[in-house]
């Protein structure tokens, strides 16, 4: 597939995705695709990831009902590195707070400590967040972005990690979001559509088969 993969969020319906290279589940199995592929995002679908037009049926609305931080960055300045977060896209998967706990420390203010590690495993952590909200920069410098070839994995009971050059259709992230990854709701609740805001976590969502 020669084309630059592309996700387009249709109103109130799934996600159509064209010219995929790779989609697999959260086993690293691969999924079947098609030139375009309709992955559900209403989270009702009996044939989880694709839809199956249930979202016709039980009023899914694909409407952000919440701006949360808005565009907003914050900035945590340490003697040699600089990490950036965008609260508005944490999908809260845990690899920064469970993977590297001294540097990033839940509940407490400031959350980010940017001198409590090794700058090395801190920018793996930043490479591991799956939403795209953290990122780094060293002497003001922006870090550069994984390198990934495109595809879409199916996470356990969670949302669509993005990964690659893949275009979102309408993207609303701002400049300042990190490129070449991001997560997108398919439980439905997201207040921060399309983007995953942590709500499979409250809503219970399961996907058993993938």
């Amino acid at each position: 597939m020669g084309n630059r993969p592309t996700i387009t969020c249709t109103p109130n319906g799934p996600y159509l995705v064209k010219d995929l290279p790779s989609l697999r589940n959260s086993r690293g199995a691969d999924l079947p695709r098609k030139p375009v592929v309709a992955l559900c995002r209403c989270g009702g679908s009996a044939n989880k990831p694709f839809c199956d037009g249930t979202h016709a049926r039980n009023g899914f609305s694909d409407a952000r009902l919440s701006e949360r931080a808005g565009e907003r960055r914050d900035d945590y300045r340490g003697r040699r590195i600089t990490v950036h977060d965008n609260r508005r896209l944490c999908a809260h998967a845990g690899y920064c707070t469970d993977g590297l706990p001294a540097v990033f420390k839940y509940g407490n203010e400031p959350w980010i400590d940017p001198d409590g590690a090794e700058v090395e495993a801190i920018i793996d952590r930043v490479h591991a967040c799956p939403s795209g909200a953290l990122s780094y920069s060293i002497d003001g410098v922006p870090g550069p972005a994984r390198s990934q070839p495109p595809a879409i994995t199916v996470t356990k009971n969670g949302p669509y990690a993005v990964a690659g050059d893949i275009a979102l259709e309408g993207d609303s992230r701002g400049q300042e979001s990190s490129v070449g990854h991001f997560t997108l709701c398919r439980c439905g609740d997201s207040k921060n559509k399309p983007y995953c805001d942590g709500s499979h976590w409250q809503a219970d969502f399961t996907d058993e088969q993938n």
